[in-house]
C-alpha cells in the first residue's frame, strides 16, 4: 500500500469524550509512524443530535492532546470538503448508482408499519430486522413514486445467504452470516446519509488505508464490505480496538473517568501525560517501563499488539503518572502552566518569592488544579483567613496536651528568635533540632505544634522549609497566635 492515511471522524454531539481522543491517538500515532497522513472529518449527517460549540471543542481537544492533523477543515487539503453535511451531492450520486444496480433499493414503509413489524418479530423472538417489502418494488416505479413526492428512505439490499469474512488486524479473521444482517437505511428521508453510506463513500474518496476504530462498529462492518463490493472498490485495512473498561472490568462510567476529553485539560492534567497514559490504555511496549516520551512511544508502538479485550482506565494510573511529569518540569515551567490554575492572593510576594514556595509542593501535586489547597497557606492573607476555622486542638501530638503543645510552641518561638544564623532550611534545621536534643525533649513535641500552627495543616511541606519559605516575622506571629492561652 503506497500512502497512509488515517482519519478521525468524530460526530459534533456534545463533548468530544475522552475515548474518542484515544481512538485518534492511535490513528496519529499509526499515520506518523508510518509516516503517513492523519485527517480529521467531521460527521454531522445526524441532523437532529447536532449541538452547537461542539466542533470547536474537537479542535480544542486535538490540540491540546497533540494531534495535530494533516487535513480537515481547518488544515484544508485535496479531500476536501471535510464536513460530510457539505458533501451531500456526493452521496446521492453514489446511492443512486446502487439503485440502479441492484444494490439498494427505495423503502415506503411507514413508522407504523415498521413498528408492527418489530412488535410481531419480537412475539415470535426473532432478531428485529427489516423484511424487504420494498425490495420487490421496482427502480422504475420507485422512482416516480419519489418524483411524485413520495416520502422513502433507501436500504441497502443485503444477500439472504452466504457470508463474508473481515480479516481484522486485532482481531484476526471474523466471519459474518448475511442472513443475520439487516438492510439497514443509507439515505434518510431528509436526503442526508446514515453513517453506513458516508463512511464508505468518504473513506475511499478520502484514500484512506486504514480504519482504526472502536469494536461497537464491528458489526456494522459486514455492510459496508457490501458497499464496497457494490462499487468495485478496495475496502481499507481495518482494525476494531477494544472498549474501554473501569477496573472493575464493566463498562466505564462518569465516576471511573468517561468524562470530556477537556475535562482533564480543565483540571491540571499535563497533555503528554495523558499522552503517556492513553497509549498504554490496551497496548504496552515490551518490558515494564510505563513513563514514555512521544518519541519512544513511537518508536515501539505495533497496531497488532494491542489487546484485544477491553482497555482499562484506571483513575490511580493516571494520577500517579502526571505526578511523575509535574516532578519533571523545572519550576519556572511549572509556574507557567500553573497560571490558569493559581489563585494567587494579593500579598506583594516577588516572583522568586513564588518559586520558593512552589518548590515546597513540587514533589506533592497530582494535578496543577491541586495547587491552591496545597500551598496557599503560605501566604498571610489566605492563613488569617483559614486561620478561624482550624481546630486548636490539631496541635497536640501524641500522647501530649494543649498546655505542652503552647508551652512547646514558646520555647521554639523563644529559640528562633533568639537566633542570629542564617534564615535557611538547612541552617534551621541544625539550630533548632540540637536545641531540641539539649534540652530534653522530643523532636514530635515540638515540631508538631509548628506545623499545625505554620500550615494549618496535619500534611505539609517539612518545618524548616516552611520557615524558609515563610519568613521570619510572619512564621513567628503564626506561632504565636497558637500559644495564647
Amino acid at each position: 500500500m503506497s500512502k497512509i492515511r488515517l482519519r478521525f471522524a468524530p460526530s459534533p454531539t456534545g463533548d468530544v469524550h475522552v475515548g474518542s481522543i484515544w481512538l485518534a491517538q492511535f490513528n496519529w500515532l499509526f499515520a506518523r509512524q508510518q509516516d503517513g497522513k492523519f485527517i480529521v472529518r467531521i460527521e454531522d449527517t445526524d441532523q437532529k443530535r447536532l449541538v452547537p460549540g461542539s466542533v470547536e471543542k474537537i479542535y480544542q481537544a486535538l490540540e491540546w492532546y497533540g494531534l495535530t492533523p494533516d487535513e480537515g477543515p481547518e488544515h484544508g487539503g485535496e479531500h476536501g470538503p471535510y464536513v460530510q453535511s457539505e458533501r451531500l451531492k456526493l452521496y446521492h450520486k453514489y446511492v443512486h448508482q446502487l439503485i440502479k444496480q441492484g444494490s439498494a433499493y427505495y423503502c415506503f414503509c411507514t413508522p407504523e408499519r415498521l413498528e408492527e413489524l418489530r412488535t410481531n418479530q419480537q412475539a415470535q423472538k426473532l432478531p428485529p430486522r427489516y423484511d424487504k417489502l420494498c425490495s420487490s418494488i421496482t427502480v422504475d416505479d420507485a422512482s416516480q413514486r419519489v418524483a411524485a413526492g413520495d416520502r422513502a428512505v433507501v436500504r441497502l439490499n443485503v444477500p439472504t445467504t452466504g457470508t463474508v469474512t473481515l480479516d481484522d488486524v486485532i482481531r484476526g479473521k471474523v466471519t459474518f452470516s448475511y442472513d443475520q444482517i439487516d438492510d439497514s437505511i443509507l439515505l434518510k428521508s431528509d436526503g442526508f446519509p446514515t453513517y453506513h453510506l458516508a463512511v464508505v463513500v468518504d473513506d475511499h474518496l478520502m484514500e484512506i488505508s486504514h480504519v482504526l476504530r472502536a469494536e461497537e462498529w464491528l458489526p456494522s462492518t459486514p455492510k459496508h464490505l457490501l458497499l464496497y463490493h457494490a462499487f468495485g472498490w478496495v475496502p481499507p485495512v481495518f482494525a476494531h480496538l477494544p472498549q474501554i473498561l473501569g477496573t472493575n472490568k464493566k463498562k466505564l462510567s462518569k465516576r471511573e473517568g468517561a468524562a470530556s476529553a477537556l475535562h482533564f485539560r480543565d483540571q491540571g492534567y499535563l497533555p503528554e501525560a495523558m499522552q503517556n497514559f492513553l497509549a498504554l490504555m490496551g497496548w504496552h511496549p515490551k518490558g515494564d517501563q510505563e513513563v514514555l516520551t512521544r518519541t519512544e512511544i513511537l518508536e515501539q508502538f505495533k497496531l497488532e499488539a494491542i489487546n484485544p479485550s477491553g482497555a482499562i482506565f484506571d483513575q490511580t494510573k493516571l494520577d500517579w503518572m502526571n505526578g511523575v511529569y509535574i516532578r519533571a518540569l523545572a519550576l519556572p515551567d511549572l509556574f507557567e502552566r500553573l497560571r490558569p490554575f493559581w489563585h494567587v492572593p494579593d500579598d506583594g510576594w516577588a516572583p522568586e518569592q513564588l518559586l520558593a514556595a512552589l518548590g515546597l509542593v513540587h514533589d506533592r501535586l497530582v494535578k496543577l488544579s491541586d495547587i491552591d489547597e496545597a500551598i496557599n497557606f503560605v501566604f498571610p492573607s489566605a492563613w488569617n483567613a483559614e486561620r478561624t476555622n482550624v481546630d486548636e486542638q490539631m496541635i497536640i501530638p501524641k500522647k501530649g496536651s494543649m498546655d505542652i503543645a503552647r508551652n512547646n510552641l514558646r520555647i521554639l518561638v523563644g529559640w528562633l528568635t533568639a537566633y542570629t544564623g542564617q534564615w535557611t532550611a538547612v541552617d534551621l534545621k541544625a539550630e533548632i533540632i540540637k536545641a531540641i536534643a539539649d534540652a530534653g525533649l522530643k523532636n514530635g513535641d515540638v515540631l508538631w505544634p509548628a506545623r499545625i500552627a505554620l500550615s494549618l495543616r496535619s500534611a505539609s511541606p517539612d518545618v524548616f522549609d516552611l520557615l524558609a519559605v515563610i519568613g521570619y516575622e510572619e512564621s513567628i506571629r503564626r506561632m504565636k497566635t497558637f500559644c495564647a492561652a
